[in-house]
């Protein structure tokens, strides 16, 4: 039975009657143009083969019912009018926040019965979170006729994220997951939300890109991200702009001499600005078919987080020296760090050889064994029946 087949099945099975439609969105990998999201900046995510799948009808009678296949808690029935912000800390807050948020802008959502079930890794660095928030979200708009772009959807699922979760992430996660497209990366730019379609077609080209989920698992929520978030805050108010995105690549060293003695402040406003200059480089690569050297800025987007933005771990640093050690093109962390994955670009015949490599290097150093795959750029949010 497939994916799809299956979902819908389980729904009769808990709510005793077919669902109204069946939908899938993505987890999402970010090649390039990490913490620059909130700061109003660039990115350049694809998405993952890997998605949250939702069977959904409407109800209209004001409740809210949950279930998930791959957690063991039952079916959790919820009054659409008691969903407060922050008052759930289990993962029905995501499509419970996506209901409130729709509800919140006005939109006239009367009540839902959901089964979701998903093959994004989770805590992994690859928007878990965002693929069921994003789902959720096009499913209810479809089904109650919303009308509200994919653009819109992500804006709302992002303030799902923000104010109900509480979580303070930025746009991207969503954005990837409503709206790249099969065979592309998307280049982002987070403050007017403008998008192009970059063609990344590495096997085409003789590559792949490896993501490492090293198995260490992080919350966004908890308080170092948010630390990360107020610091860039606390650099563009000093520096006198509205975000960090304002200070050119060519101002860097003169608004770091600005920011004098806080040293913490300036570290990480050097990591954004050379990112959205990274983001920049790799656009400009990929368009002009010089895909091997995007390997060198991944590199160097990995020492401005480890060392710049501090968010790094000892296992992504080790599947980046590695890999690197084993022949690598380009690695780097992805995702919010402190935890998650890598991604490693190698050309197609290494795939095998640095794949052992990092881990036996694992193993070697005690900890649990990763997991490899291979990053295909995929899909955005869609219907499935």
């Amino acid at each position: 039975m497939g994916a799809e087949q299956q979902v819908r099945a389980d729904f009769v099975e808990l709510y005793g009657a077919e669902p109204e439609g069946v939908w899938a969105a993505p987890g999402r990998v970010n090649l390039i143009g990490e913490h620059t999201d909130y700061n109003d900046g660039f990115v350049m995510p694809f998405a993952l083969p890997h998605t949250a799948t939702a069977a959904v009808s409407r109800r209209t009678d004001g409740r809210l019912r949950l279930h998930s296949a791959d957690i063991e808690d039952g079916v959790a029935e919820l009054r659409l009018d008691d969903l407060t912000p922050e008052s759930d800390r289990a993962w029905t807050a995501y499509p419970a926040g996506v209901v409130w948020a729709l509800r919140e802008a006005g939109h006239p959502v009367t009540g839902a019965d959901i089964h979701l079930t998903s093959t994004v890794p989770s805590g992994a660095g690859l928007s878990s979170s965002a693929a069921l928030e994003v789902v959720v979200a096009l499913a209810l708009n479809d089904l109650f006729e919303l009308g509200l772009a994919r653009w819109q959807l992500a804006r709302l699922c992002q303030r799902t994220e923000n104010v109900y979760v509480g979580a303070p992430t930025g746009i991207m996660d969503q954005t990837a997951s409503a709206c790249c497209e099969a065979g592309h990366a998307l280049f982002l730019d987070t403050r007017d939300l403008s998008q192009q379609q970059i063609p990344f077609d590495l096997a085409a080209e003789g590559m792949r890109l490896l993501v490492v989920d090293t198995q260490v698992k992080h919350a966004h929520s908890d308080g170092e991200y948010g630390k990360r978030r107020a610091g860039c805050e606390k650099g563009a108010a000093l520096l006198g702009v509205d975000a960090l995105r304002d200070i050119a690549y060519a101002d860097l060293d003169a608004a770091l001499e600005r920011l004098g003695d806080e040293e913490e402040v300036r570290c990480l406003v050097r990591h954004v600005v050379t990112e959205d200059q990274r983001v920049e480089r790799v656009v400009s690569l990929l368009k002009s078919g010089e895909t091997r050297a995007i390997g060198p800025v991944l590199v160097e987007g990995h020492a401005s987080l480890r060392d710049d933005f501090r968010i790094s771990c000892p296992e992504l640093d080790l599947v980046v020296d590695t890999a690197l050690a084993g022949g690598a093109l380009g690695a780097r962390m992805t995702g919010g760090g402190f935890g998650g994955s890598a991604i490693v670009l190698v050309e197609a015949a290494d795939v095998d050889t640095i794949t052992k490599a990092v881990e036996e290097a694992f193993a070697a150093a005690g900890f649990t064994a990763p997991r490899v795959f291979e990053a295909v750029p995929s899909a955005g949010a869609r219907r499935l029946a």
